[in-house]
């Protein structure tokens, strides 16, 4: 039984241990695209906590109480249950294993307290009638062994949140059959960021990567508050065939205390690419990358990492 899964070394034979983010991300790995490393806690860390006797009797007769009917009674269920599963002591080999992998993911990283991301991996992403998207936790900017095992079991009490009780109960899943894994990551700290897709989103051109950028994190382009810069690039001859370049007021960084905050962008930044005619080039090219990895086309975030050599 091994509680460490590194995701540099993904088997598609472990992909039910991984959850479903987390085997896309090995997959993305072992294809040769550019995804920040980490691990993956597996399905049999969680199973220490899912076979707890007391903490099952618990969450079952909670279960038992639910009545979709009652949106604040459900909500009160679901705090219920996930206090308890986080009350559960962690299995000493798991803290261990993961204390160990957060060590190891340090010094590849050449950090010694690495800010990652913890983020929720459950097998339930893989069902072919059902879309988990959203009902779990993910959390940001998590540093030190401790504050990751924290993260850890609250992403694993997390397969119980209001909305995915109710999801899985509207959509006759059986909760015993759900597992989680977690995933931890490093952050990446953006120079720039933005989404390309395979195609044109205004006319469906599949000759065409369409690629959005903008100075920092990505939350002003999600927000709206940021109109990215466009670029239009020909995937036959690699050329940059149309740009619009936008004036970009605001930009997200990361702040004091690890909070991403808005600040304005200054001089004459605000008109200029956020992205080299290289850089264009080359976020094009990893798109099309996972294009013809998945044999579809795709949308692709991405980011430029400040921490990582310009090449």
């Amino acid at each position: 039984m091994s509680f460490v899964y590194w995701l540099d070394g993904y088997d598609p034979a472990q992909r039910a241990r991984l959850g479903g983010k987390n085997a896309s991300l090995g997959e993305l790995l072992a294809a040769g695209l550019p995804v920040p490393p980490g691990f993956a806690v597996t399905v049999d860390a969680y199973h220490t906590v899912r076979g707890h006797p007391e903490a099952r009797k618990a969450v079952t007769g909670l279960l038992d109480e639910v009545d979709l009917a009652d949106p604040a009674g459900l909500e009160e269920i679901s705090a219920a249950i996930r206090r308890r599963i986080e009350q559960v002591p962690l299995d000493d080999r798991v803290a261990t294993a993961v204390r160990a992998a957060y060590a190891e993911l340090c010094d590849r990283c050449a950090c010694d307290d690495l800010p990652v991301a913890v983020r929720s991996s459950a097998t339930s992403e893989d069902l072919p009638d059902a879309s988990f998207a959203g009902e779990h936790d993910t959390y940001l900017w998590v540093r030190g062994p401790t504050d990751v095992l924290a993260h850890l079991t609250r992403c694993w009490s997390s397969l119980f949140t209001a909305r995915a009780i109710a999801y899985r109960r509207e959509r006759g899943y059986d909760h015993d059959v759900v597992e989680m894994s977690v995933g931890v990551q490093k952050m990446v700290n953006p120079t720039a960021s933005g989404v390309a897709f395979t195609l044109n989103p205004r006319d469906g051109d599949r000759s065409q990567v369409a690629i959005e950028a903008a100075w920092g994190f990505g939350e002003g382009i999600v927000s709206g508050e940021v109109t990215p810069d466009s670029f239009l690039v020909d995937k036959v001859l690699g050329e940059i065939v149309q740009r619009t370049i936008s004036d970009k007021a605001v930009e997200y960084r990361l702040g004091d205390g690890d909070r991403v905050e808005p600040v304005p962008v200054e001089g004459a930044r605000r008109t200029a690419p956020s992205l080299s005619d290289d850089q264009v080039r080359a976020v094009a090219r990893l798109a099309r990358l996972a294009e013809r990895h998945y044999g579809r086309p795709q949308d692709v975030e991405w980011a430029l990492d400040a921490d990582l050599p310009a090449d």
